[in-house]
């Protein structure tokens, strides 16, 4: 039985980095004493666990249900660690999180570094992805999300709203009259974020029904990061996250359009999953970053 807890344990961390050799990397063994303890596993039981590939490694049926036993037998283990030789005040160990891409390019990441500053134990993977990835298939601890949230088994926690701004390039407007109202952009060229729908919403001043009007986009993409470059080309309008163009639109190089209305907010959300791995380390990353987040979209 005791032979059969470390193998637990091996195995855990092998799912956990998606490979032998990174979990021989963190547990200071060679991949070949690694690949053992999973294959003796495997020939107890009587059962394939993992999938394996040149590139990757994937959980069975069988492996996914001990996989979910192994990961909370370490949970447990480390937090009665944790209680009795104070390692709850220097947290260490692997965070792995995802969050829009368009974040790459804001403050977001020096504050991300900041935690790992005050945290040099605990380990970052950070996959900055506009693609929303399921937490527990992907292997990921934490996510940051924007809009609506569909699955109700995820923790959740509101950091922001984020504004938006309806944008085009000052070589594009050279040749349009100035918008006074929506209507006015019938007939104008869109961008568009293929996970939104083509329309632009707004308020008008004043008011606090929505006006919306819908469109055919010119080009859509699958990123707000790209739409902000087309969009500097000159290619057309765009809603874009206000944070991300903020720095444009003082340089002069994107004009916002109709500023006196209102496109609707999307809150912003930490999700992470009811029987996550290390959920003191899943909040306490939550914890530090909340205050930050909700400045990087409050700044004006």
């Amino acid at each position: 039985m005791i032979d059969q807890l470390k193998s637990l344990a091996v195995f855990a961390k092998t799912v956990e980095l998606g490979s032998f050799r990174e979990a021989s990397r963190a547990l200071a063994l060679s991949p070949s004493v690694v690949s053992h303890h999973v294959t003796q596993l495997e020939k107890q039981l009587g059962v394939p666990l993992l999938y394996r590939t040149t590139r990757r490694l994937a959980l069975t049926p069988d492996g996914e249900k001990l996989h979910t036993s192994a990961r909370d037998m370490l949970a447990a283990a480390e937090r009665g660690l944790d209680a009795i030789n104070g390692r709850a005040h220097a947290p260490s160990g692997l965070l792995r999180m995802t969050a829009p891409a368009f974040l790459a390019e804001t403050d977001f990441v020096r504050d991300v570094a900041d935690f790992s500053n005050a945290h040099p134990r605990v380990q970052l993977r950070l996959a900055f992805d506009d693609a929303r990835r399921e937490l527990l298939a992907s292997g990921l601890d934490l996510a940051l999300r924007f809009g609506k949230l569909d699955d109700s088994t995820l923790k959740a926690r509101k950091l922001a709203e984020m504004r938006r701004v309806l944008v085009a390039a000052p070589r594009y407007l050279r040749e349009r009259d100035a918008p006074h109202a929506l209507a006015d952009l019938v007939g104008w060229d869109f961008l568009q974020l293929s996970t939104r729908a083509p329309e632009i919403a707004l308020v008008p001043p004043g008011k606090k029904t929505t006006s919306t009007l819908a469109f055919v986009p010119r080009i859509a993409v699958d990123s707000a990061t790209a739409m902000r470059a087309m969009a500097l080309a000159g290619v057309g309008v765009a809603g874009l996250p206000e944070v991300l163009v903020r720095a444009d639109l003082a340089r002069g190089r994107l004009v916002a359009l109709l500023p006196e209305w209102r496109m609707p907010s999307i809150p912003v959300y930490a999700v992470w999953p009811d029987n996550a791995q290390r959920p003191e380390l899943t909040l306490r990353f939550v914890a530090f970053i909340a205050e930050r987040v909700e400045k990087l979209f409050a700044d004006a």
